[in-house]
């Protein structure tokens, strides 16, 4: 393992490495500004491996580094970014990946923006749910959590007046979504085969996607509204041919969204729904529900945040899968805003119907100037055979990721 551990460490620096030296010229250059980071991560299996073919290790190691490299003109009017992410795992090498997060330029005057290229769009509010979140794909492979995202490329235009932002989106490429290989942990009972997906457009990955979005505050509601026709970011996985594996199914959808969060003092109430078209049905979902934050308890630097919100699906079994169907989640956000920027999140979720429950705590602190050291556990339980978390119950894990900063 330890030698397995050395060459992915070795090929991560020379990825970066040429990265880097291609872009060093350019960033000594007053409008260039570049920087970087290698992260060193792994997982420790608390269960063996429940499905055939799993890797039979307890423990999982991979290791990712990013560059980004950043430049504005003078006038402050053009601007451009270049963001590759590399990612090695030595178990499952369907977690391993070289994608740009970021790779487009940008013009800006008189209140419009004009983007062209690979971008990251963040659209949501909510903590443990991101219903509205459809322009990235994401990278399901990297973290279970759904945060991670594949670059998508685009080409935006947003003009800026006081009414409010309205952002247009042409999304020219298709991502398709990671799975867990064979060998993975955190995968279905049968692997899914990335490598024949199919397509309800006879464009296939060529479809031409289309995305537009308003935002703007009235007071202290700040509001999103969004419309999105094309490719759905989640398959139906749907039996292979083989009768061995499970095959991509990706849908024709139309999505309509709606985000609000309203700030009052130390609450945030937040909401995400949506309504959706899909493979043979027209159904909505919503997440909502509260943060509250104390500061400086008992006259400390402390800050305790408290969340609760609920998740509701009506889609029926013809759509893609998902557990947050009828859930509730309570977690706890901790700031102890020292030194070492140290925070703490721990949560928990529950199936009202079915019983399914899930743990995750994430903690994080910074080590001196540039290392951060963040801890991860996440837990599953309450699942039987015929629910949708049952093929996980077994992937209990700890994990612990080293990160240095350049």
């Amino acid at each position: 393992m330890l030698m397995t551990a050395n060459r992915a460490l070795s090929m991560l620096f020379l990825g970066l490495g040429l990265v880097l030296s291609g872009a060093w010229t350019l960033a000594d250059e007053p409008s260039w500004d570049l920087s970087a980071n290698i992260d060193l991560t792994s997982r420790l299996f608390t269960e063996e491996a429940r499905w055939p073919g799993q890797e039979a290790r307890d423990s999982q190691f991979s290791a990712a580094a990013r560059a980004e490299l950043r430049w504005r003109n003078e006038d402050g009017n053009q601007r451009a970014s270049i963001v590759p992410l590399l990612r090695f795992d030595e178990a499952d090498h369907e977690r391993s990946l070289l994608d740009l997060q970021e790779a487009y330029w940008a013009w800006e005057t008189d209140g419009f923006e004009l983007l062209i290229g690979a971008n990251t769009v963040f659209w949501g509010v909510t903590e443990s749910l991101h219903l509205v979140d459809i322009i990235n794909q994401t990278d399901a492979v990297a973290d279970i959590d759904g945060e991670d995202k594949l670059g998508q490329p685009m080409v935006n235009l947003a003009v800026q007046r006081d009414w409010g932002l309205v952002s247009f989106y042409a999304l020219p490429y298709f991502r398709e979504r990671t799975f867990a290989g064979d060998k993975g942990r955190l995968r279905t009972p049968l692997p899914v085969d990335t490598t024949n997906p199919e397509f309800e457009s006879a464009a296939g990955s060529r479809h031409v996607d289309f995305a537009l979005r308003y935002s703007h505050y009235i007071g202290n509601v700040d509001i999103g509204l969004s419309l999105f026709r094309g490719t759905g970011r989640e398959p139906r996985l749907q039996p292979g041919a083989d009768g061995l594996s499970l095959q991509p199914y990706y849908d024709q959808i139309g999505q309509l969204g709606l985000d609000l969060q309203y700030t009052g003092d130390a609450w945030l109430w937040k909401l995400e729904a949506i309504a959706r078209q899909g493979s043979a049905s027209t159904f909505a979902a919503a997440v909502g529900g509260f943060e509250y934050t104390r500061y400086q308890v008992g006259e400390s630097a402390l800050d305790i945040g408290l969340l609760l919100e609920y998740q509701y699906d009506g889609r029926d079994d013809t759509e893609p899968a998902t557990i947050a169907d009828n859930d509730f989640f309570l977690g706890a956000r901790l700031a102890f805003n020292d030194t070492q920027d140290t925070a703490v999140l721990a949560g928990v979720g529950y199936d009202v119907h079915t019983g399914e429950n899930y743990i995750n705590v994430e903690a994080d602190r910074r080590l001196g100037q540039n290392v951060v050291l963040e801890l991860k556990a996440r837990f599953f339980g309450g699942a039987s055979a015929t629910d949708t978390t049952y093929s996980i119950a077994s992937d209990d894990y700890l994990q612990l990721q080293l990160s240095r900063y350049f």
